[in-house]
């Protein structure tokens, strides 16, 4: 029986683009590389280097330590501009950051599921690919009238050693909040990175509307919808 909600982040609860919230991000903190004293072009290769070693994570070190080592070995920087760069990040993620929500598209349906799903019994887990810091993740939530409490568990670049879409990625949340998969729903956006948890065993939902990753995916024979048509089917699941 399925007493545990996985919901993905941007493009699921968060509605937008990836590819507008990719241009708003980079504009934006390509300016916090600048005030650094780095070349902004070279950050923004650094930035997708340190994102790639965090893709290909093996579950050795955690994703943040996977990130720094990169980003820092492609600019060559020392460790005090090192700690100098991830200070300046963080404040970043809590500040100019929230300028990005200007390209999101709100909607009452996320707060509401979240809430609605987590008074009905269920073990609610935010299941964002864990590329940014826990301070990145807290002002995408307060976008959408949400809070890291507001979950069992939340996925973050220090607190993850793995990305999607590898299933080792899945089974590291699963051990964390003590679940089989065939106790979860995973709700997402992405056919590559949010469905594959139905390899172990887990139901899934596809959310439309921003659909990333699709590709060459036959989605039809996933379960999908809007965001109302989740509402509706997820206010159709039992009480836990």
């Amino acid at each position: 029986m399925v007493n545990t909600i996985l919901f993905d982040l941007d493009g699921t609860l968060v509605r937008m683009s990836q590819d507008d919230f990719l241009d708003a991000y980079i504009s934006r903190i390509s300016k916090v590389f600048a005030r650094l004293g780095l070349d902004p072009e070279e950050a923004i290769k650094a930035l997708w280097i340190g994102t790639k070693a965090m893709v290909q994570n093996d579950g050795s070190v955690l994703n943040s330590v996977r990130f720094w080592d990169a980003f820092s070995s492609h600019l060559k920087l020392d460790e005090s501009k090192r700690i100098a760069c991830e200070a300046a990040c963080d404040g970043f993620y809590t500040g100019e950051f929230n300028e990005v929500k200007s390209i999101t598209n709100p909607t009452d349906v996320s707060k509401r599921i979240v809430k609605t799903m987590k008074a009905k019994g269920y073990c609610v887990v935010l299941a964002t690919n864990p590329v940014f810091p826990l301070c990145a993740l807290e002002t995408r939530l307060k976008w959408i009238g949400l809070d890291v409490s507001d979950f069992e568990h939340v996925t973050y670049y220090t607190n993850s050693s793995f990305c999607k879409p590898s299933l080792g990625y899945y089974k590291e949340v699963l051990a964390k909040v003590n679940k089989t998969p065939e106790q979860c729903l995973m709700i997402g956006n992405s056919p590559a990175e949010d469905m594959c948890i139905g390899a172990l065993g887990a139901e899934t939902f596809l959310v439309t509307g921003y659909l990333e990753s699709a590709g060459d995916f036959d989605i039809s024979a996933f379960k999908k919808g809007s965001p109302e048509e989740l509402e509706k089917y997820l206010m159709s699941l039992q009480d836990c």
